[in-house]
This record gives structure tokens, C-alpha cells and sequence, in this order.
């Protein structure tokens, strides 16, 4: 074990207790922490422990994306994580293609995985690893795949600690069976039970395009079984203006629509991306000092999406003031259900003395108090362990793509891109967060015919692994246009959704075999990961 530090602007290192701190450590069972108390003022940069150990090509290794929409699978030694670095530099610049993810803070190399905060092994040589210090520090867990070695990394990058201060710099459980670790882990993030919501959001049919033709018409072909209607982007001016409805679209606002949301006994659900605006937006325009900013002067932009958007400065009052104004505009409204998007903006700049896990444990807490305990919260674009309490339901996967694996060039840019088949695999290999950290959202199913390129065989695959997975049965389908094929599929998947039982899958590389109990009956499918279809 060595730590990294620096003291009065130097850079120091250490295995040991010395003259600048003091390590505490507690060993017992499986469960591991080190605590470092300051004997003067110092800045964590990182720690590392090392694990000798075996593993074969034929093991698997679950390396957890950074962030929900960061691709996560079972991974074979062999396998290279994509590496937005060695995509064209000019067009990672122009669409901000290494904002997304964790490329600003790790280091991407050929001979190592890498995944965050939980982890394990199937194979000869089990493991299986979760952090326990999270709201402190990121775990990130290195496979150095030629060295036969598990490297744990406590991201305690600018963690102040002044002296006399004592901080938690690891703390996690270890173990070396898979189903030993799985139970422990269940055990410590006890059984939730969310609520399953079966429901609307507007996003995967019209996108931006929406009016309140579009919601009203969409809203009235819902029948009794749907619990939730949430309107997603594309209501407000810009992203950012939150306080401005936009006026040609929705020109008697959102007032009506949610009464009549609640006349039909559902949830009334909004989209929000609270810790970010749009270049084009009123507040980017007009109010700058808002928005973070680097020792250059230079605003922290977190993705090419809409005219670009950046960070908010999440430390300044005002910002804070800007985000609970519009948070009070929705509330005012009535809306009970909150799904946040681009919660990753949070950890793209620096704050003073903080680690990027403090931050997101800070202001995902944030938003929970600024909302409160009876509102329903659904993560999007988040870290996924601090997601645990502060939310009700995470996206665990990125955005469903109308195309499997949406556009091909697309598949040579970051991992957190556009993509049914990432989607999917996601949904499938965080199966055991489901109702221990959150609910998972396994997004959207489409079973409509128009506007887009799945074959029905994928649109079943897709809306039967979201109902095996998922806490949350989401569709954009104006559901009134289904044929009576499509009726028995909704059917069939919802029957599913609420009766299925004893849900695991077995990876077989390119196949998964999927198995679960309904109508007192065991059943099996093997899902096709390549294709998107069940064999």
C-alpha cells in the first residue's frame, strides 16, 4: 500500500505512519479500512493497495462503469476497454466526445481494466469487491492483466485534511467467492422494494419536437394499467431555462397537463438537467458567474449535446439559489416525479479540498433535500453508488438508440454513446443493483412500427429484458397505433414485469442465457448480445 500526498506544495509518498500523518487500519474478516489522521495540513492525491493473484482467459471480470450510462459487462482478460483518446482528435473536439465519461481523471491503457466502486470474478479464481467509503472516495479496481495483479485505487485526489482532521482513505469488503461477496452485498444494501411504475415519457418519439397537442393526444391513449406520464426534454426555451415554458409550444403551460395527469390517477413526471446549461440558454448568456471555471478562465464543458452545455458552480450560492428556484417551479406545478439527467456534470470540475465523490455525495444529497423525501427521483447520466438513498430509480445504461447500435461510426466514440446493445448488455450485468442501491430504469421499450430501424424481434428483446430487470416499464409509444401482435407483446412483457421470479442470467460470451420463474414455471431464454434477439 502506498498513498500519495503533498504538503506545502510538495509531492510526498509513503507505505507507512510518519511524520506528516498517522494510519489507522482495522482489518477484520472481510472487511478492510484504513483511516489516515493529519499531523499536519496536508493533500491527498490517491492511495493504492495491490492483490497478487491468478486468473485465467476463460474468467470473467465485471468492471462498473463509471457513470450510469458507462458500458458495463462481464469482461474477458483479453478484452480492451475503449478508449476515447484514440478516436480523431478533431472530432472528439468539435462533438466534446471525452466529457461523458471518466477521461479527464483516468488513464486509459492497453494492459488493464478498470471499473468503479463494485467488482467481481467468475471462474476458477473468484473475487468480489464493493466499496464501502463512496461518499469519500471512488474505488477504482485495476485488473493489471500481465502482472497478475488487482490494484485498488482510493481516488482521494484533493482531499484536504488539516491537521488533527481525520479522514476514511479505504474502506471495503473482500472476498473470494462470488456468491460469499453477492450475499454480503445484498446484505449491506438491503432489499428496497421499489415500487414498479409502468409508464410514458415523451422522449423516444418525438425528442425536442414535442407541443401539447403531442402530450394531450399521447396522454389520452394510456389505459388504466399506466401509472406514470413524464414529459422529458423539449418543454422548456432551452436546457438551462428552466423557468421558461416554452410559449409557442405549450401556450397555456404545463397547469392543465398535470391536473390532468392526476385526474387519471397517474404520476405527473418532469425532466430535468439541473447541474448544467445549454451555450445558447438565457442563463448561459446572461449569467456567467454562475458557471465553474478553470485557473485559465476557461468554462467546464461536459458535452456536445443541443448548442454544447456546461457545469455549474455548485459551490456558488447563487447557483444553488437558481437550482432550487427551478425545482420550486415544477413542485408549484404539481409534479411528483423527477427524472434528472447529466448528473455526472457534478465531478467534471474541481471543488476546493473536495474529492469528485464528495461532490457527487454532496449535491445528489442536495437535490434530494431541495425535493424531499415524497417526491420520486429517477438518476440519469449519475454516479452509481451515491445514487443509493438519494434516489429512488437510476438509468443504468445509456440512452436506447433507433437503431441497435445506433449509427456505425458512432461505435468508435466514448462509452457512454447512444446504444441499444449497450443498453441492454447494462441492463443485464447491474441486474443485482436492482432494488438493493435503487430501482433500476432499464429505459425505454419501443413496439411501434414508424420511425425507426429495430426489427420486431429486437423490439420484443428489448421490452422483455426491461421487464425481467427493471423496476421501471417505460414507453414514447402513442400505444393507441398497436396492432393486436403488439398488444399480446405489451401483454405478455407486463405479465412478466409483475409476476416474474427468480430472475439470473449465465454469460456465455457472445450468448446469455436469461432464467426466471412465472406461473410456477421455469423458463429460459438466450439472448443473442450481437444481434439483439433471443435464439
Amino acid at each position: 500500500m502506498v498513498i500519495f500526498y503533498e504538503k506545502n506544495g510538495t509531492k510526498k509518498k509513503t507505505s507507512c505512519s510518519n511524520e506528516d500523518l498517522e494510519f489507522i487500519i482495522t482489518d477484520v474478516e472481510n472487511r478492510y479500512t484504513l483511516v489516515v489522521k493529519a499531523l499536519t495540513d496536508i493533500k491527498l492525491l490517491n492511495a493504492k493497495i495491490d492483490f497478487t493473484t491468478t486468473y485465467s482467459s476463460k474468467d470473467l471480470f465485471f468492471m462498473n462503469g463509471f457513470q450510469s450510462w458507462t458500458d458495463t459487462k462481464e469482461r474477458r482478460i483479453f478484452e480492451v476497454e475503449k478508449n476515447i483518446k484514440k478516436s480523431p482528435k478533431i472530432i472528439t473536439k468539435m462533438f466534446a466526445m471525452d466529457k461523458y465519461g471518466d477521461n479527464h481523471f483516468y488513464k486509459y491503457s492497453l494492459r488493464r481494466l478498470h471499473g468503479f466502486d463494485i467488482f467481481y470474478i467468475k471462474g476458477k479464481k473468484e473475487a468480489f469487491i464493493y466499496n464501502l467509503n463512496y461518499d469519500n472516495a471512488y474505488l477504482i479496481i485495476d485488473v493489471l492483466k500481465t502482472k497478475k495483479k488487482i490494484r485498488l485505487t482510493s481516488d482521494v485526489d484533493n482531499m484536504a485534511i488539516k491537521m488533527g482532521e481525520a479522514k476514511t482513505i479505504f474502506d471495503f469488503k473482500h472476498f473470494t467467492s462470488y456468491s460469499e461477496g453477492l450475499e454480503s452485498f445484498n446484505n449491506d444494501f438491503k432489499k428496497l422494494n421499489k415500487k414498479k411504475l409502468f409508464g410514458y415519457s415523451s422522449w423516444y418519439n418525438y425528442y425536442q419536437d414535442i407541443n401539447e397537442e403531442i402530450i394531450l393526444r399521447d396522454l389520452d391513449a394510456l389505459d388504466s394499467r399506466f401509472d406514470l406520464f413524464q414529459i422529458d426534454d423539449g418543454y422548456e426555451t432551452f436546457v438551462g431555462d428552466w423557468l421558461d415554458i416554452d410559449p409557442k409550444k405549450f401556450p397555456n403551460g404545463l397547469d392543465e397537463i398535470v391536473k390532468k395527469v392526476h385526474s387519471r390517477n397517474m404520476i405527473a413526471g418532469i425532466w430535468l438537467a439541473p447541474f448544467v446549461a445549454e451555450e445558447k440558454s438565457k442563463l448561459f448568456r446572461e449569467r456567467k458567474d454562475l458557471f465553474k471555471k478553470n485557473e485559465k478562465g476557461e468554462f467546464f464543458k461536459c458535452g456536445g449535446n443541443w448548442s454544447g452545455f456546461y457545469a455549474l458552480d455548485l459551490e456558488n450560492k447563487d447557483a444553488q439559489d437558481y437550482i432550487k428556484a427551478s425545482f420550486k417551479k415544477y413542485l408549484d406545478l404539481g409534479f411528483d416525479y423527477f427524472k434528472l439527467d447529466f448528473l455526472y456534470a457534478a465531478t467534471r470540475p474541481l471543488y476546493d479540498g473536495l474529492t469528485r465523490a464528495q461532490v457527487s455525495a454532496k449535491y445528489y444529497k442536495f437535490l434530494r433535500e431541495i425535493l424531499g423525501e415524497d417526491k420520486i427521483i429517477d438518476g440519469c447520466g449519475a454516479s452509481i453508488m451515491h445514487s443509493y438513498k438519494n434516489f429512488d430509480y437510476l438509468r443504468v445504461g445509456p440512452d436506447i438508440s433507433l437503431k441497435f447500435n445506433d449509427v456505425w461510426f458512432m461505435k468508435f466514440f466514448h462509452r457512454e454513446r447512444i446504444s441499444t446493445k449497450i443498453t441492454l448488455q447494462n441492463t443485464i450485468y447491474r441486474s443485482f443493483f436492482n432494488d438493493h442501491l435503487f430501482g433500476n430504469d432499464p429505459d425505454v421499450f419501443l413496439l411501434r412500427d414508424n420511425n425507426i430501424d429495430l426489427s420486431l424481434k429486437q423490439r420484443q428483446a428489448i421490452i422483455t429484458i426491461a421487464a425481467l430487470f427493471g423496476n421501471l416499464l417505460i414507453t414514447s409509444d402513442d400505444i393507441a397505433t398497436y396492432d393486436e401482435n403488439k398488444k399480446k407483446m405489451l401483454e405478455e412483457a407486463f405479465d412478466l414485469y409483475k409476476n416474474a421470479t427468480n430472475k439470473h442470467f449465465v454469460s456465455r460470451g457472445k450468448e446469455i442465457d436469461i432464467y426466471y420463474t412465472i406461473n410456477n414455471k421455469e423458463s429460459k431464454l438466450t439472448y443473442l448480445t450481437r444481434k439483439g434477439v433471443f435464439k
